[in-house]
């Protein structure tokens, strides 16, 4: 299957060189400042986008009228997602997106929802959620850390969760969901080694969401 590459940074680069283990050929590679175009794309039928969130709901709507599928890596557009799914829907192509595409967090966020469900009916326990990431990260608190505090609250725990971010150095990013009482603390915590677990997890939704149609969250990869 032939694939494009939206965004040519380090995550793009790194999609690059592990695109073959899936079977995938990168026809394309389209920077920032790079038209998105038929020419462009030379072929592709799916493509990967991490690329910043003031440019999705423009590629997203021009890859859409294209035809071409879409993984969306991007952070900090969740505003523009009533756009971003009408451009899907108006040109009947198909879009899987989440705030991070590791496997490991997309179980950690199964983890953190079930504590939460279980403790919703304990009002000695509050809650808290913190993350880091590198210095070069724009949005905060992130994406991931967003959803999974909105993971709880689908769960069912109804009070409120105390959120707090840091920015420093290059760790790729830690997430950590805490609940504290008097009597003790529970502590779930992610924390990714390099940017690779990301990477292949784009990699499996672009296999995945070859030749379907509407837009969907990345928890259908792997669990449904």
């Amino acid at each position: 299957m032939n694939l494009a590459l939206i965004g040519y940074g380090k995550m793009g680069r790194m999609l690059d060189n592990l695109a073959p283990e899936y079977g995938l050929n990168v026809t394309a590679r389209v920077d920032a400042g790079d038209a998105i175009t038929r020419e462009s794309l030379a072929g592709a039928e799916v493509a990967i986008e991490f690329s910043s969130g003031g440019v999705v709901p423009g590629n997203v709507e021009t890859l859409a009228a294209l035809g071409v599928n879409i993984v969306e890596g991007t952070t900090g557009w969740l505003e523009h997602l009533p756009a971003v799914k009408a451009s899907i829907e108006k040109h009947n192509t198909a879009l899987v997106w989440s705030p991070n595409f590791s496997i490991g967090v997309n179980v950690f966020s199964r983890l953190v929802a079930d504590a939460a469900r279980l403790l919703q009916n304990e009002p000695g326990y509050e809650a808290w959620a913190w993350e880091i990431h590198h210095s070069a990260k724009k949005d905060a608190p992130s994406g991931t850390l967003l959803k999974l505090v909105d993971d709880m609250k689908q769960a069912g725990y109804a009070r409120p969760v105390d959120l707090s971010s840091s920015r420093a150095g290059a760790t790729p990013g830690t997430h950590e969901i805490g609940f504290d009482s008097q009597a003790d603390t529970i502590t779930l915590r992610h924390t990714a080694r390099s940017r690779d677990g990301f990477a292949r997890g784009a990699l499996k939704a672009a296999q995945w969401i070859a030749g379907k149609k509407g837009f969907h969250e990345f928890h259908e990869v792997l669990f449904t």
